[in-house]
């Protein structure tokens, strides 16, 4: 099954390692683990920047997505 992030990005439910609420990024060292997957150009902002709720984690990519952190978690939840 899939997990719709936002706009057209949806993403296999078995590949999301960890959903998180934006505000973590707060804390210095998810700042710069965010700071280093931009670099690595391993970060996808879905929609407009600035508006990013939450962040998911793959195994080779880091989405930043409108959704929030509990909606995304209820939507991977439901089969």
């Amino acid at each position: 099954m899939f997990l719709h992030l936002g706009a057209d990005v949806m993403i296999p439910k078995k590949d999301i390692v960890a959903i998180l609420d934006i505000q973590t990024r707060l804390a210095g060292i998810t700042r710069e683990y965010l700071r280093i997957i931009r670099g690595d150009g391993l970060l996808e902002v879905i929609g407009e920047p600035g508006k990013e709720r939450s962040f998911i984690i793959t195994p080779n990519k880091v989405y930043l997505s409108p959704i929030s952190c509990s909606t995304l978690k209820k939507r991977a939840a439901e089969d």
